[in-house]
């Protein structure tokens, strides 16, 4: 919940007629604005970023106001060309928002109407002291919410804490934005990408894989509107995250579910993944675009040019059919039936491992992946097979997931001091993966390229193939600094952490 106490207030709808007829002190309201209602439609990213860190962007037809934490508003024109901020017109809103994540869209959350009014506080020599601008936000089900920011002039300090006290006597208190969206959208629905499973130690193994289970697959469908309206890459970015961690359950909790159920839930949860394969590969190449053309000479950017402009036809084509496929009934029934699998569970089949106490069964799984990690790192050298690189970062992603899942089963200062090197190995360890994967798409499209031989074609290979080389390249830089981010991740305080957490402390070392 994020509040301030500064000069910004959010007083019950019901004290803004008292603000604006009542004295303060021996200072007599007085109006200087009282603006027409105006319609506005509320903005945030669909992970709710701006709630999340206290802010309200609002758009009218000619204004977009941002209101901040510590109760001030910016103001600019509201024209922009698109969803995202860098579509925005230079101005201070645009500005403010450059913390919002590039890749994420604006889209509306609700919308109302905005009346702003500006009270003036005069004395008898008609000198206005102090003022209060007041925002009277009415959501579209009629639900209202006042805003009220006050402005003290120089000179006037008394008079301005005087205005303090009326508001507060009003009833007003420290702006809470959490509050003010759900008193203005009520029926909006807050959504996160890595929803709190609270597992306790004396959970079994087999509620827990189903509490996570459960708490993924809505986190999968929230995103499915996303995907087909093609709102932003995140949403499918997102929906494949979720299907992988609901993946990554079913093959770490060995034994929790019987093999013949296990076997069919892999299959099921690959089969919804498989479809939006190509859709993400195209999306990654089309983010890198600028990337791309740096890594290349000027001379080779035609080339270039003609290859995205494939990529964006293609892309066209597999959004539509990944598109129909989530609106088939197919999709739609299996969907349906696994969230009611294991939101209702009669129909799960225990395995040998199911009533296995979470908190030890964790410390077991974890444990065993960190050890892993450790053996196949140790033989990390320069003419190691790329599959052993890859295996390591499988493991260090699964290694991860187990840790997020149980975080709140162990000590959080010693889990952060784990996962932040984990972090750093796992990152230089996705370069060299996004490297390998590019080059292996880009070949793909390189043989079908050369299968048009004309001189257009001709430019998109010698682009692309001077483009492999160059993701070559990286890759092998990437691959030498694998050595020194285990170092990081497995010091020996690394080492006697793992081993206080989730091992005898007679075990032996990695």
């Amino acid at each position: 919940m994020t509040q301030t106490k500064g000069n910004c207030y959010f007083p019950p709808t019901a004290a803004a007629e008292a603000l604006m007829t009542g004295s303060v002190g021996k200072l007599t309201p007085v109006l200087i604005e009282d603006s027409d209602a105006e319609p506005f439609t509320a903005l945030d990213c669909f992970d709710q970023s701006l709630r999340r860190s206290g802010r309200l962007l609002l758009a009218t037809s000619t204004t977009l106001s941002l209101s901040t934490a510590d109760g001030g508003t910016l103001f600019q024109p509201s024209n922009r060309k698109g969803r995202f901020v860098a579509t925005f017109r230079e101005g201070p809103v645009k500005d403010a928002l450059s913390d919002l994540s590039l890749l994420r869209c604006l889209l509306p959350i609700g919308s109302g109407n905005l009346r702003q009014v500006v009270i003036g506080f005069e004395d008898t020599a008609h000198q206005i002291h102090c003022r209060a601008h007041l925002h009277v936000l009415t959501g579209t089900g009629g639900q209202s919410a006042v805003l009220v920011t006050l402005q003290g002039l120089h000179g006037y300090g008394k008079s301005f804490a005087n205005l303090h006290h009326r508001v507060e006597a009003c009833g007003g208190g420290a702006l809470d934005f959490d509050r003010l969206y759900t008193e203005i959208f009520p029926g909006m629905i807050g959504y996160k990408s890595k929803p709190k499973v609270v597992i306790k130690p004396k959970d079994t193994a087999f509620k827990a894989a189903n509490d996570i289970i459960d708490a993924y697959i809505p986190v999968a469908r929230a995103n499915e509107l996303g995907i087909t309206a093609d709102y932003d890459t995140e949403f499918l970015h997102d929906y494949r995250v979720a299907l992988r961690k609901i993946r990554s359950v079913l093959s770490l909790f060995k034994g929790v579910y019987t093999k013949d159920q296990t076997a069919d839930l892999k299959l099921r949860f690959s089969e919804m993944m498989a479809p939006t394969g190509r859709l993400r590969d195209l999306d990654v190449h089309l983010l890198e675009r600028q990337q791309y053309f740096d890594f290349l000479p000027t001379a080779l950017h035609d080339g270039l040019d003609r290859m995205f402009a494939m990529f964006a036809v293609e892309r066209k084509a597999e959004k539509a059919k990944l598109a129909r496929h989530m609106r088939s009934r197919g999709y739609k029934d299996t969907i349906t039936d696994l969230a009611n699998l294991f939101a209702k569970r009669k129909k799960l089949r225990l395995g040998p491992n199911a009533d296995l106490a979470a908190h030890d069964f964790a410390r077991a799984l974890i444990w065993k992946r960190y050890r892993r990690i450790c053996k196949i790192a140790a033989g990390i050298g320069p003419d190691t097979d790329e599959s052993e690189v890859h295996d390591l970062r499988i493991h260090c992603k699964k290694l991860r997931y187990l840790m997020e899942f149980f975080a709140h089963l162990f000590p959080k200062p010693a889990f952060n001091f784990l996962i932040k090197p984990l972090k750093h190995l796992q990152d230089n360890l996705g370069r060299i993966n996004d490297c390998a994967v590019q080059q292996i798409s880009l070949q793909d499209f390189l043989r079908r390229v050369r299968g048009t031989p004309d001189d257009e074609s001709q430019n998109v290979g010698q682009s692309v193939g001077a483009l492999i080389l160059v993701l070559q390249q990286r890759q092998l830089e990437e691959r030498a600094k694998v050595v020194e981010s285990f170092a990081r991740f497995n010091s020996p305080k690394t080492q006697a952490t793992f081993r206080a957490l989730f091992h005898d402390r007679d075990a032996k070392k990695c």
